[in-house]
């Protein structure tokens, strides 16, 4: 997950695939929910992730809702004249479970983003049960963003793994301080920082893997 939209959360899960690759282990990313399609129909985020991957899966499991416009998920299903299922999504990761060793979930938006009515992102990633990895784009108001998402993660009973701090913004100031303010403040390991202007096989030898 991550502190925000546009934080980095693809690059992220792209930079741990090669990591995880280098390091020989079967894996795989998934995008259960992707919003936005090119000429082609095709999302960037989940092509990125398919490239990415060590291991080859059926797109409909990689990514089991695509939706044309770039908005929120749930209004972009509603325009659509269709629903997410929950129950599909968790059928689908286990299916990639069954084919990779590691299976990387990359949410959608932030932490709670709504797939539905009464269902949101942060219900999925407690319904899937699985640590967290949290993406904190480095710009200002990161650290009321950071903590709070932490906070959240916690309140669904589910385990922080680590942290990543992604260098968005090559301008920010006390960027070290900042950056020595959440170290202070979150309870997990900072897996790496990703700086300005990498690609993610560049910041992938730059992660440490949870452990």
């Amino acid at each position: 997950t991550g502190t925000d939209t546009e934080v980095g959360k693809t690059f992220a899960t792209c930079a741990l695939l090669h990591r995880l690759r280098a390091d020989h282990v079967q894996s795989i990313g998934m995008k259960p929910v992707a919003a936005g399609t090119d000429s082609e129909g095709k999302n960037d985020d989940v092509e990125s992730l398919i490239a990415a991957s060590g291991v080859k899966a059926p797109r409909e499991l990689i990514n089991p809702y695509l939706f044309r416009p770039a908005i929120a998920p749930h209004i972009a299903a509603a325009i659509e004249g269709r629903e997410i299922d929950p129950e599909h999504i968790v059928s689908s990761f286990k299916a990639l479970q069954e084919l990779a060793n590691t299976v990387l979930v990359e949410g959608a938006g932030g932490f709670y983003v709504p797939l539905g009515a009464q269902y949101d992102t942060a219900d999925l990633a407690a319904r899937l049960g699985i640590p967290v990895i949290l993406v904190v784009g480095m710009r200002l108001g990161c650290i009321n963003h950071a903590l709070l998402t932490q906070q959240a993660i916690a309140a669904r009973g589910l385990t922080l793994a680590g942290w990543i701090a992604n260098h968005i913004d090559p301008k920010m100031s006390c960027f070290e301080e900042n950056l020595a303010a959440l170290k202070d403040r979150i309870e997990a390991p900072l897996l790496g920082i990703i700086p300005p202007h990498s690609t993610p096989k560049d910041a992938a030898m730059r992660l440490c893997l949870p452990t």
